[in-house]
């Protein structure tokens, strides 16, 4: 099943790895990202909340400056998942 393009338009972190994020098409939505942040990029991420709060925004998509990013489509559709699950 194909899924329209989503992007990210705004991103405000919150506590516990949740964050406000409003897409394109004017949705807004509370996302726990937890359960994403793994692997070794992640890490500094999920270990530091100051590195979660550094999240922007580039092309759409989450990034962190440490090259870390999330896909929009997976935060956007309940029925994707990461690449890596």
């Amino acid at each position: 099943m194909s899924h329209p393009i989503k992007k990210i338009i705004e991103a405000k972190p919150l506590a516990d790895f949740r964050v406000v994020l409003r897409f394109d098409d004017g949705v807004t939505k509370t996302v726990d990202l937890e359960p994403y942040l793994r692997g070794p990029v992640f890490d500094p991420i999920r270990l530091d909340p100051v590195a979660f709060r550094a999240v922007k925004i580039d092309g759409g998509t989450l990034v962190w400056p440490n090259g870390a990013d999330i896909d929009p489509l997976v935060l956007y559709y309940d029925d994707l998942q990461p690449a890596w699950k």
